[in-house]
């Protein structure tokens, strides 16, 4: 067999060499839900479609997430007076790469994000909602759409479900170990996948969608492209080793933006659980091992994970009002989550209650006390402002990701 390995061992298959059993038309690899979306719209334009997923279920990094979907200009922002543009939109994602980003490229993403999400409810009844309760950060305005339960696991269920209504074939425990790529044009033929039995097939194609998420869980290429996170916890699905970024380059194929990653400076640590950002947001903080508060969590998690990792051991404590604990458990938002910042003792670290007198701070060090002399007063005078939970967090890379988002 002829196996030309790119980068990292990407494998490169001739086509020559195949044993092709079937011919699908668009096989999809990767069933998260950049898969089952690209899927959705190839077998809706009529093709026939298949999708390889590694694992026993179609659920991907997109599960781990809160399954968020910013939009401009969709009717349900409209429908909540909210006045939005892709103009806008690509300014705003302009401004939070720090203008290093394509424009024309995030343009085009936010002229097309407010169809993409009416065409997931109407064409294939994924119930998506406006979130309008919270800003996310670099956001102008409202603009995130979620699932009812604002989880990454009702977003992949109800993609599912319209992969099933469609008449979707999703062939699970199928790991794709190569592709026949034709050595004249580099045109790709068709795919290898690996059985759990250890048993061979490989499958042609017209066309091949590569949805295999990002690298984050690849330390060598981690440490080769971001060195900056390289100290942070891979929060993500263990299948994102950079395939589709090794055969793109296997194949000829020129990165871009292979720097970007999206972090995440609050996930809980031993709990392997985000923590809901709007509860740093809306009056919380975060201190180091020291005591000492060591950043603005304001401008955004992701660039808060950078901080996280270079602290002491890489993780921090994060302080918040219990009440918008348990305002966020009222909205519905990852209740599992928010129950468990909510009770003390839960967690491997036990939560404290600290008090809002600054000498019962001071016995968690004299850096909480001074953060603490510096939070807004106006806490007091709010419902339930009586106490702090405190959490222990660590920093991670959720998506990282090159040419591929």
């Amino acid at each position: 067999m002829h196996d030309t390995s790119g980068p990292q061992g990407a494998a490169l298959l001739s086509p020559s060499e195949a044993a092709f059993s079937a011919h699908i038309p668009v096989l999809v690899i990767g069933g998260g839900g950049t898969g089952l979306t690209a899927a959705l719209a190839a077998r809706q334009g009529g093709a026939e479609v298949l999708v390889l997923e590694r694992d026993a279920s179609a659920l991907g990094t997109t599960a781990m997430s809160t399954g968020l979907i910013p939009a401009s200009g969709t009717r349900l922002q409209r429908e909540k007076g909210i006045v939005d543009s892709p103009e806008l939109f690509a300014a705003d994602i302009v401004r939070k790469a720090r203008g290093q980003t394509d424009e024309g490229i995030a343009l085009a993403l936010a002229q097309a994000s407010a169809r993409t999400i009416e065409w997931m409810i109407d064409d294939h009844q994924v119930p998506l909602s406006l979130v309008d309760s919270f800003l996310y950060p670099g956001h102008s305005v409202k603009r995130m759409h979620g699932t009812p339960n604002r989880t990454g696991s009702e977003l992949m269920g109800a993609l599912s479900a319209a992969i099933e209504r469609r008449g979707v074939d999703v062939l699970t425990e199928a790991l794709v170990t190569g592709l026949f790529a034709d050595p004249a044009d580099g045109r790709v033929r068709g795919a290898r996948v690996r059985r759990p039995d250890g048993s061979t097939e490989d499958l042609s194609c017209d066309a091949l969608i590569l949805a295999c998420c990002g690298f984050a869980g690849n330390a060598a290429m981690v440490r080769e492209y971001i060195p900056e996170i390289e100290g942070a916890t891979f929060f993500g699905h263990p299948g994102n080793k950079g395939d589709a970024i090794r055969w793109g380059l296997a194949l000829g194929a020129a990165v871009r933006d292979i720097h970007s990653y999206q972090g995440h400076g609050g996930l809980a640590a031993g709990r392997g659980i985000p923590i809901l950002w709007p509860l740093i947001m809306e009056g919380g903080f975060q201190v180091n091992a020291a005591g000492e508060r060591f950043s603005n969590e304001a401008r955004g998690y992701s660039e808060q994970a950078v901080d996280v990792v270079a602290q002491p051991g890489h993780v921090a404590d994060a302080a918040h009002l219990q009440q918008l604990a348990v305002a966020a458990r009222d909205e519905q938002q990852q209740e599992g989550v928010v129950d468990r910042l909510a009770q003390p003792g839960r967690d491997r670290m036990p939560l404290q209650m600290i008090d809002r007198d600054q000498r019962q701070a001071a016995r968690q060090g004299h850096g909480l006390a001074e953060a603490q002399a510096h939070h807004d007063p106006a806490d007091q005078a709010r419902p339930g402002g009586g106490g702090h939970a405190v959490q222990t967090v660590i920093a991670q890379p959720r998506l990282v990701h090159g040419v591929e988002q």
